[in-house]
C-alpha cells in the first residue's frame, strides 16, 4: 500500500530512544506511513538501531543531512516527502503524542488544512515537565499569537506538525535556527489564507537521552517570526477578511 503519511525523524546519537519510538508507531499509527530517518554523521550511534530495523521493515529509509544540524535535517525530510502528508516527529515525542498522529491525519483529509497542529494548549491539551521558561514562553507565544491576530492554533512553536506536502514543497523555509520553521510555516500558512487546525496533545518531557532544543540560542528566531507574523498581518489585508481556516 502506497504511504499516505511521511514521518521525517531527525536523530542524533539516539540510540536509547528510537527502538521505542519505532515500536511506538507501529503499535498507534493505522494511517500507510514510511519513515524517513535523517542523521548528521556515519557514526551517529542511531544507525545501530536503524540499520537492521530498515533491513526487515522496507518502512524505514536512511537519508544522509544535505547539511548540519537540526533545521538543515528537517528540510533535508521535508524535500524527500512524496506521500500526500509529512508530518516531523522528535525521537523523544511522547506516546501521547504518537497515538493522535491518525487523527491529524484524518483532521487534514476531512479540512484540507495546509497544517494540522499538534497542540499542547487549547482545550484537551497538556504540557508535562521540563523548564519552566521554556513552556511558558511558549505557551505565551501560541495563545498570544491565537487572541492578538486570530492564528487557527493555540500551539504555533511546536515542532511536531502535520503539513500538507504540496504546501511545505511551494513554501520555501528562510528559518536558520532549530525548530523555528514550525512558527514559520504556520503564519505562513495563514497569511496565505490556508485552512489550519490543531489537535489536542499531550506533551511530557523526556526521560531518556538529551533534549537538543536551545532555548537562549533560538529564541531570537523565535521572536523574529513572531514580530514578523504580527507585521504582516497588520499590513497584509488578512486581518479585514474572514479566515476559512479557523476551527
Amino acid at each position: 500500500m502506497e504511504p499516505r503519511l511521511d514521518i521525517v525523524v531527525p536523530v542524533y546519537n539516539e540510540r536509547e530512544n528510537f527502538e521505542t519510538l519505532y515500536r511506538h508507531i507501529c503499535t498507534l499509527v493505522r494511517s500507510p506511513w514510511r519513515m524517513t530517518v535523517v542523521y548528521d554523521f556515519p557514526e551517529d550511534t542511531t544507525l545501530m538501531v536503524v540499520r537492521p530495523l530498515s533491513e526487515s521493515d522496507q518502512r524505514i529509509r536512511l537519508l544522509k543531512n544535505d547539511g548540519k544540524g537540526a533545521l538543515s535535517a528537517i528540510k533535508t525530510g521535508f524535500h524527500a516527502a512524496e506521500a500526500p502528508a509529512t508530518l516531523l516527529l522528535m525521537v523523544d515525542d511522547p506516546p501521547e503524542i504518537i497515538e493522535k498522529i491518525d487523527a491529524m491525519v484524518e483532521r487534514m483529509r476531512e479540512t484540507n488544512s495546509a497544517v494540522v497542529a499538534a497542540s499542547r494548549y487549547m482545550v484537551g491539551g497538556a504540557h508535562h515537565g521540563g523548564s519552566f521558561l521554556k513552556g511558558f514562553l511558549s505557551r505565551m507565544a501560541g495563545l498570544s499569537l491565537h487572541f492578538l491576530i486570530r492564528l487557527p492554533t493555540h500551539d504555533a512553536t511546536y515542532a511536531t506538525k502535520l503539513f500538507r506536502t504540496s504546501f511545505l514543497h511551494a513554501t520555501p523555509i528562510e528559518s536558520t535556527r532549530g525548530f523555528t520553521y514550525a512558527l514559520e510555516l504556520t503564519l505562513k500558512a495563514y497569511l496565505k489564507d490556508e485552512r489550519i487546525s490543531e489537535v489536542p496533545v499531550v506533551w511530557t518531557e523526556r526521560t531518556q537521552g538529551t533534549s537538543r532544543f536551545a532555548l537562549f540560542g533560538w529564541l531570537g528566531s523565535y521572536l523574529y517570526w513572531y514580530i514578523w507574523g504580527i507585521a504582516r498581518y497588520l499590513f497584509s489585508g488578512v486581518s479585514a477578511r474572514p479566515q476559512g481556516g479557523y476551527l
